[in-house]
């Protein structure tokens, strides 16, 4: 398992233990959005503001990511549908972990949606994914969610516990879910996930202080870190929130220092 140890230490900060992922595949789901337009501008401003590793589909690494900076994880996005598609909770695989080894990737990343009418043919793509990544030793990021005609609340901390706990019992090395609202139910997301589990940010908040208390209820829940993306690459200023937000995951800054550091 070196090789995925490896590579593991490319997008989880060796002295914390835990990471800042900016997901940026939002492209192929709602097309060009705000701070999606110049993706090498957007992606050196979330790297000079300590992101451990950056997320998003085959063709924009294709067509050259970066523009300078200093090194980044690169998390290859293997799964897409889109919000006019007739059903935007189905997900299909629009690339593969041999296509993301060829693109440099240290990690691939798969979106499932739990109770989705097509969520059978989604947890069939994440087990065929996992067993790609333990030939290749290639880390998997399975996003897992909760989302369908019988889905009353995907906050619900039953749902996130399922959500989690599917991603870990098929082969996932971090799972990614939403916040439940609270440290305390949160808490049994993590504990019932035998593996990292991180948060999603969900829709653009109305204030900075609502994305620090989230962070800090995850962190104090035993979380290993973030997957922020509209709340950091659409903020006013992208650096310093990626800097407020690494300081909370990796050296347990409050969120009235997170506040200081946004300031500047």
């Amino acid at each position: 398992m070196i090789g995925k140890k490896i590579r593991l230490e490319r997008i989880i900060d060796r002295n914390s233990g835990k990471t800042v992922i900016v997901p940026m595949d939002h492209g192929v789901t709602v097309g060009p959005i705000d701070g999606l337009t110049d993706m090498r501008t957007t992606i050196s401003k979330v790297v000079a503001g300590g992101a451990n590793a950056i997320l998003m589909h085959k063709g924009i690494v294709r067509v050259g990511h970066r523009g300078g900076g200093k090194d980044v994880g690169l998390i290859v996005h293997l799964s897409g549908g889109t919000t006019i598609s007739p059903d935007p909770n189905a997900k299909e695989m629009v690339c593969t972990v041999e296509e993301a080894i060829k693109l440099g990737a240290d990690a691939v990343s798969v979106h499932i949606n739990l109770g989705a009418e097509t969520d059978k043919e989604m947890l069939g793509q994440l087990g065929y994914v996992s067993e790609r990544c333990f030939d290749w030793q290639m880390p998997l990021v399975a996003m897992m969610y909760t989302r369908g005609p019988k889905i009353k609340n995907e906050y619900e901390v039953n749902n996130v516990k399922l959500a989690a706990r599917v991603g870990a019992e098929l082969g996932a090395d971090i799972v990614k879910v939403v916040y439940t609202g609270d440290a305390q139910t949160f808490a049994q997301v993590v504990q019932g996930c035998p593996a990292p589990v991180v948060i999603a940010g969900g829709p653009k908040m109305g204030s900075d202080v609502e994305i620090f208390k989230m962070v800090e209820g995850a962190l104090k829940a035993g979380a290993a870190g973030i997957s922020i993306g509209r709340n950091a690459f659409q903020h006013r200023n992208p650096t310093k929130m990626i800097e407020a937000l690494s300081k909370m995951v990796h050296h347990n800054a409050t969120v009235e220092e997170a506040v200081d550091t946004l300031k500047g």
